[in-house]
Parts: structure tokens; C-alpha cells; sequence
């Protein structure tokens, strides 16, 4: 029998090739289980390698050598390279645990259809280690052909050695977590949407009971047919029609040498293959026109990591070839024995010397790729095209395994095994490693809003929750940093009506006016808004007696801001002293406003009273000095710290710098400082309040650098990021001086996120890179000059780099899901000009 099997196998004919598929008996969580073997299968996590230094490269790929030369020595590994199609149900499931507000429903639908219109792929990565063989092949196809005759099913798993096989897998789970793969144990849904997903059938993944999937449950995850053809498969679906085409591609020769970053990333370069579909060809004015879809490849890596005295043999037995072939060929009357013999014997001496001297391991790896399309035959031509074209340009031969289609589908499968063993290749460890499978473009949060789409080498979307850094008890600063119009406000914008919707009350502080369109969309999706402006319109809406809340803090806070707005002369007169006795007798009538105490100094006897009163009252009338002490109309709009979207428009604003002393301030800077004495001093109550530290609460400052220029509005952003974790307050600061705020320490330390948008000069942009955590080179300094053009050259708006609290950094897309929101929240001249003409034409209507 064994004669017989070895002579099918170097004939190409049975053996392990003609062998049936695995019969599955039970699944659990990071275990697969067949009637021949016992699998362990971990999810791997994917790191981000797109923007690391040549340091961290290294040094992470030294890591990935040590866990597959000291970690799975020894070991049967199938490494497993999937995508799947971005479920955008999911995220209405999770929209009920995230937002509470507002018509969160409609918020919600607007990011799934969209998410729906960008049809982004996801990439899973998973390795199976084999802990043990359970029968043999003889003794597998011997009882498979008895429950067969009987009628019987697969046999269950005994809870003895299912948990002997949990024990092992976990005790290999924690030596992997440690790898920069930090592998964990694959859920057993994992696992069995990773089986039944062969089948292209929308059947559902059963339910585990008491964490294990058995039985029954097991055969309907293989319920389906597959036909061989010479070059693809044909999966039938339940219906009898094909549901997808497939073909299995074998790699059959690498160069000697690979570079990476680069040729060397064979399995990375799976999210860079793209085909043009031939309806796309046709239905196009030109072949530019055509836009590229990704072909999303998969991968299927059989491996096994060689003891160093099997390495140490091999070496030896193709140095020995070698050597014999050279000696034979100078014997013959060429007496040339070739280049390639001799250079052959060459590099297994020096691979010898080195495993030895270095602890160099080997590998031996059978790479095959899987092509799959669901369209058709013609379809998945064009893919497998694609993918063997891209493969040539890195001097990597890739074709279609001719008449082997079967077996290699089936050693493709989990749980199978090495069926087409002459296809395979010896090399060491980082031939492997160097193919960064787990690498690529990986930033954001786990949970929370989508905000957009990675740019990076591999797909997927990006997550970012401004306001949950004070429940992870972390850092509760957001950073939108670049040049003007590439965005930032937009982002910010985003962020804010997130925000709102989780139910926190949100306040920008719009120097520049033009985030109106917070407001409309807001309302547009029921939110609580409010738009306020530095008008005599919204005269008393900032001020202190309401905004703190309490007579106690106004009663210090209100004479130090009447003391600000007054003129100098008069201060230096004395103009406190009866500012102070105005405040003290307003408060003990009851009902305290600042424009009461104007009116009070107006009526008192004395004559610098009156002067200041005077010299007040005609400050109040104007747009700037109205907010905080005029007196309010009726329907004036007051601001109170509750849930919902609050835009303080300031657009007249001119603070002084820091340099310049108040003596030195004219009329329109001390009311300017009094007005953000009254936002400053609203902050940082509302920060402070005991009644709201439940309540979420985050606060926008677009244009941050109006408030650097001075040292209140340092020492204010320096105290909500000092304590914004304990008291529930969160910043996001817009800016497009990342110089200055990189020397504000206080808000540098307790940043938790980083948006880069475009930037043009090289201060600004090693600034910006220090931020990000990333190397100040001519790399990152040219990549952050690129980031908001299209290749074209075009702007390209909400383009940015982002750090996200993991510190991991990648190019991702800001997206807005409909173009009426872009409208809503556009911020260009043009669009302001839009809405007063739709304000004019709907007044003539």
C-alpha cells in the first residue's frame, strides 16, 4: 500500500492529492477539529507600516523572524488571507448603542447607505498550527466508509480531549500574543464563517452551544458543490446556478533577492492588485476613464518552519548535489560545469556557515493564491489576469495551476492538508516575514463613529469617538491641524454632530463665522442647536451671571470682566472699586444681570461711578460688548449647558497678543478680551460643574491660534486638557499653526488624537510630524506636502494623516455621507453666498 501511494504521488495520482475533503467534527473557540486533525487558529491583528521609520520596520520584522523561528519551529502552519464585504447593517446595529439624540435613526441610515455606495472590502488574517494528527489516512478513509455502510454521522468530540486541545492552544496563544501579531484566539464564529464562506451560499452561521459547534451544525457548513475544471472551479449554489467562479494560482519562482519596502511584500501587495471589469471597459469614452476596482486575491500559505538539524540537512544535501553535478560536468568533455551549479554550491556553504554562526532558520512555504468572482467566467479571467500581470512586475512567476484545480481548492480549505508538495520553497524565515502579510494601513478606534476610509495600502474604514477619552480614563484632546481649506473645519464639523447625537453638550467657539452649518444640519436631524452671535441681536447671551450659574462665581468674575472692557483712564482712577459695590448691591436685589450693574453705576452719586457707568453703557451697544453686558430682548437666546449643538459665532473678534500689555489694548481688543473672558470662564465652570459630570461635554475651538495669541486663552486650553479626563470635557482644537501648538506643553501632553491636513513649510511640517509621532524626513515632510493634492494636482479636500490614541498613524479620507450634508456644513465663500441668496429668495416668496 505504501509503494502504492508513493509511486501515485510521483505520478501525479493519489496519495494525498486524491484524498477527500476534511470531514469536520467539531469546531470551538480557536479550535478546528476533523476527523484526521486538531487545528489551532488565531485571528492576527494587523499593524500599521505604511508611515513607520526604517527602525520600526526593522525592528518589527526581527520580531516576526523570532516568533516563526522560536514560536512555530516545528509546527504544520496554514496562514490564511481573506477579505470579506464591509457589512454597513452592522453599524445600524452599533448606532443604537452609540447614539441617543436626536433623529439618530436617519443619522445612522445616511452612514450605511453610504458605507453601501463605497462597497469597501475587509481584511481577515488567520493562522492555523497543527497540534495533532488524529488518525491516518488509511485509518480515516477505513471509518469514514464504515459510518458510511452504517448510516451513521461524525463522531463527536470528547470533552477529555477537547479540553487537552484548549490547553494547548492557549499555552501557544500566549507565546503569539507577544509577536507583532498579537494573535488571539479565533471566536468560533470566526471559524465557521471562514468554512461556510467557500460555499457562496446566504445560509447562517449556525449557533455554538456551550461554546462548541458540533454534529449537524458542522455538516451544514459544508452543504454545497464544487465542479473542477482544467483552470477554475464552479461553486454551485442551492438553486443549481453557479455562484462564483474560482481558480487557485500557484507561485512557482521568486528572485533571489527581494527588497522591502517593495518587491519583497508579495502577500501585503494583495490590497494593491486592481483590474478594470470589462463592463466598465465598455460602457467608458476612453480606457482612462475607466475606474480600477480592487481583485481582492486571497491567500493560502502552508508552511512549516524547519528544526535547525532538518535545515542543517537539507543544506547540506543541495550543496552535496551541487557539488556532484559540478565534479560530472567537469569530467565531460565541456568540462564548463555552469554558473549557476557553481554558484548554487556557493550560497549553501554560506547558508551552512550561517544558520550556524547566525541562528538563521528555515522555511519551507507552498504559496497559492485564490481568484474568486461572482460575476463571471469572463469576469475572473480578467482578475486572474491582473493579478499574474501585477506579480511580474515584482519578478514573482504566479500562473494557474493547470488540471490541479481540486486538489489545491481542497488544500486551501482549513483543516485540510499539503496535497501538491512539489510546489513549494525552501528559504529562510524572512522570505516569509518579508512578505509583511500582516502589514499595511491600520488607524482609529474600535468602536465609535465612522468618520471616513483608510488611503493606505489596504482598505478599510476609520473609526474616531471625540468624546470618549475621559471612560477610558485617557487623554481628552483632539488636534485638526493644517493649512486653510483643505478641510479642517469640515472635520471638525463631523465630530461635533457625533458628538451631539451620544447625547454631549457641545459648544464651538467660531472666531471666523462659519460654522453655521453645524447649526442647520442639526436641526436638519432634530438635535437641539443653536446658532449666537456677537451681535446686539444676541445682547446678554454670554452673560456671567447666567452662564455660571450661581451668584458666588460672578461676584468675582463679573467686576474682573467690567474692569477688562473699561477704558484705562478710568481704571486707573479707580474704576474697580465702584464696579465692585455696583455687582455686591445688583446681587443682594435678586435676579443679578451685568446690564443691571451698568444701570446701577449710571444711578449712583458718585462721579467716577457714573463716568464708568456711561463709558460702559455705550460699549454694550456695540456688536462686541452686547453678548456680555447688554441688556437681552425677549427672545433672546441664552446659552445653558445641556445637551445638544451650540455655535458661538465671534467673527469681529481682535484679541491682542500675548506681548502686548493692557495698557497698550484700544477699544475694540479690551471688549474683545471681556467677551472671551465670559467663553473662557463658561468653559471652565461648565468643565467643573458637579451637576454635570455625567454629562459628556466637548468644546470646539476652531481657528485655536486667535486664543494662543494670548495668556488667558493658553492658560484656559493648558486647564481643560489638564483636566478635561476628570471632568468629562473634551477639546478638539482646529489650527494651522502646529509651531505654537506644539509649545503649548500642557495640550501637547494630553493630545489623544492628531488630524494632519496639508501643510507647506518645513517648520510646519516637522512640527506637525513630531505630533503624529513620526521621523522629521524629507519622506514624511513631502508626504505631508502631498496629502491634500489629487495626482492631478488638484485640492483634495478632507485628506489628512491621523494619529490615532494607539499612537498608530495612516492616511485616511474624511468622508461626508450625502452631498446635502456637504452642503449644510460647506464653509467656502461660495456656499455663505448661497445661503444669503436662498435667504433673499425665500423672503421674496
Amino acid at each position: 500500500m505504501k509503494l502504492g501511494q508513493r509511486l501515485g504521488t510521483l505520478l501525479g495520482i493519489g496519495g494525498e492529492r486524491s484524498a477527500p475533503p476534511p470531514q469536520y467534527e467539531a469546531l470551538a473557540d480557536g479550535l478546528l477539529i476533523t476527523d484526521s486533525y486538531a487545528d489551532a487558529w488565531y485571528v492576527l491583528a494587523s499593524s500599521n507600516t505604511d508611515l513607520m521609520s526604517t527602525a520600526e520596520r526593522d525592528a518589527e520584522l526581527d520580531q516576526a523572524d523570532s516568533a516563526l523561528g522560536r514560536t512555530l519551529a516545528g509546527y504544520d502552519c496554514h496562514l490564511r488571507v481573506l477579505w470579506s464585504p464591509l457589512r454597513a447593517d452592522d453599524y445600524a446595529q452599533e448606532a443604537e448603542q452609540m447614539f441617543r439624540c436626536g433623529d439618530w435613526q436617519a443619522w445612522a441610515d445616511l452612514r450605511v447607505k453610504r458605507l453601501e455606495q463605497i462597497g469597501m472590502d475587509a481584511r481577515h488574517l488567520l493562522l492555523g498550527v497543527r497540534l495533532t494528527y488524529r488518525t491516518s489516512t488509511a485509518q480515516q478513509a477505513g471509518r469514514r466508509g464504515m459510518r458510511e455502510a452504517l448510516g451513521t454521522g461524525a463522531p463527536t468530540v470528547g470533552n477529555r480531549e477537547l479540553a487537552r486541545l484548549s490547553g494547548q492552544m492557549r499555552r501557544l496563544a500566549r507565546r503569539l500574543e507577544a509577536s507583532p501579531w498579537k494573535a488571539e484566539p479565533a471566536p468560533v464564529e470566526t471559524l465557521a464563517w471562514m468554512i461556510s464562506r467557500e460555499q457562496y451560499r446566504a445560509t447562517p452561521v449556525p449557533a455554538a452551544q456551550a461554546g462548541i459547534i458540533s454534529g449537524a451544525k458542522v455538516a451544514t457548513l459544508t452543504r454545497g458543490r464544487v465542479e473542477p475544471y482544467p483552470d477554475h472551479l464552479r461553486v454551485i449554489g442551492s438553486d443549481g446556478s453557479v455562484a462564483a467562479w474560482t481558480s487557485v494560482l500557484t507561485m512557482t519562482g521568486f528572485p533571489a533577492q527581494m527588497q522591502t519596502p517593495g518587491g519583497g511584500e508579495w502577500l501585503r501587495a494583495l490590497s494593491d492588485i486592481t483590474y478594470v471589469p470589462e463592463d466598465q471597459l465598455s460602457d467608458a469614452d476612453d480606457i482612462g476613464s475607466a475606474l480600477p476596482q480592487p481583485v481582492s486575491p486571497e491567500a493560502s500559505v502552508r508552511f512549516r518552519v524547519l528544526p535547525k538539524r532538518d535545515a542543517q540537512s537539507k543544506a547540506n544535501t543541495a550543496r552535496k548535489v551541487a557539488k556532484e553535478q559540478r565534479r560530472s560536468a567537469s569530467r565531460q568533455s565541456a568540462e564548463d560545469p555552469g554558473r549557476e551549479i557553481e554558484q548554487t554550491e556557493h550560497m549553501m556553504e554560506e547558508l551552512q556557515l550561517t544558520m550556524s554562526r547566525d541562528g538563521v532558520d528555515l522555511v519551507e512555504d507552498h504559496p497559492r493564491i485564490v481568484v474568486t468572482s461572482t460575476v463571471s467566467l469572463d469576469d475572473l479571467r480578467a482578475r486572474t489576469d491582473a493579478v499574474i500581470s501585477h506579480y511580474v512586475g515584482l519578478s514573482i512567476e504566479v500562473g494557474v495551476a493547470e488540471d490541479e484545480q481540486r486538489e489545491l481548492w481542497c488544500e486551501a480549505l482549513p483543516g485540510d492538508r499539503l496535497r501538491v508538495p512539489d510546489l513549494g520553497h525552501v528559504r529562510d524565515v524572512t522570505g516569509l516575514s518579508a512578505s509583511w502579510f500582516w502589514g499595511g494601513a491600520q488607524v482609529g478606534e474600535e468602536r465609535g463613529p465612522i468618520i471616513g476610509y483608510l488611503t493606505g495600502s489596504t482598505p478599510g474604514t476609520v473609526r474616531l469617538d471625540v468624546t470618549a477619552g475621559s471612560d477610558q480614563g485617557d487623554a481628552t484632546t483632539t488636534a485638526v491641524i493644517g493649512r486653510s481649506g483643505r478641510g479642517k473645519s469640515t472635520a471638525v464639523a463631523m465630530c461635533m454632530l457625533d458628538a451631539a447625537f451620544r447625547g454631549a453638550f457641545t459648544m464651538a467657539l467660531d472666531f471666523k463665522g462659519d460654522l453655521g452649518g453645524v447649526v442647520t444640519a442639526a436641526r436638519a436631524y432634530g438635535l437641539n442647536a443653536h446658532l449666537v452671535q456677537a451681535t446686539g441681536k444676541y445682547a446678554g447671551f454670554a452673560d456671567l451671571f447666567r452662564l455660571l450659574g450661581g451668584s458666588e462665581a460672578a461676584q468675582v468674575e463679573v467686576p474682573a470682566q467690567l474692569s477688562i472692557a473699561v477704558p484705562p483712564h478710568l481704571r486707573a482712577r479707580g474704576a474697580e472699586t465702584p464696579i465692585t459695590r455696583a455687582t455686591n448691591e445688583v446681587i443682594k436685589r435678586g435676579d443679578p444681570a451685568t446690564w443691571k450693574v451698568i444701570e446701577y453705576l449710571r444711578g449712583m452719586e458718585d462721579g467716577l461711578a457714573r463716568e464708568t457707568g456711561e463709558a460702559l453703557y455705550e460699549l454694550a451697544e456695540t456688536g462686541l460688548g452686547a453678548p456680555f453686558m447688554g441688556r437681552p430682548a425677549a427672545e433672546s437666546t441664552l446659552l445653558v449647558p445641556e445637551p445638544g449643538v451650540w455655535v458661538v459665532q465671534m467673527p469681529g473678534l481682535s484679541l491682542p497678543d500675548a506681548a502686548t500689555h493692557q495698557e497698550q489694548w484700544n477699544p475694540a481688543q479690551r471688549i474683545s478680551v471681556a467677551l472671551m473672558h465670559s467663553m473662557l470662564a463658561f468653559g471652565v465652570t461648565a468643565a467643573g460643574r458637579r451637576d454635570l459630570r455625567g454629562l459628556p461635554k466637548l468644546l470646539a475651538v476652531p481657528e485655536v491660534h486667535v486664543l494662543t495669541a494670548t495668556r488667558q486663552g493658553m492658560a484656559f486650553l493648558s486647564y481643560i486638557a489638564r483636566v478635561g479626563r476628570a471632568l468629562g470635557t473634551h477639546l478638539i482644537l482646529d489650527t494651522q499653526d502646529a509651531v505654537a501648538l506644539s509649545k503649548i506643553v500642557g495640550v501637547v501632553e494630553q493630545l489623544r488624537t492628531v488630524v494632519g491636513f496639508q501643510l507647506t513649510t518645513e517648520a510646519e511640517q516637522n512640527a506637525l510630524a513630531a505630533l503624529c509621532g513620526l521621523p522629521q524626513t524629507d519622506f514624511v515632510r513631502a508626504l505631508i506636502q502631498a496629502i491634500g493634492r489629487h495626482p492631478d494636482g488638484t485640492i483634495r479636500h478632507g485628506h489628512s494623516i491621523i494619529r490615532d490614541p494607539n499612537f498608530r498613524c495612516a492616511t485616511a479620507q474624511w468622508d461626508i455621507p450625502s452631498l446635502e450634508l456637504q452642503q449644510m456644513l460647506d464653509t467656502s465663500p461660495k456656499a455663505q453666498q448661497r445661503a444669503d441668496t436662498d435667504k433673499e429668495t425665500a423672503g421674496a416668496v
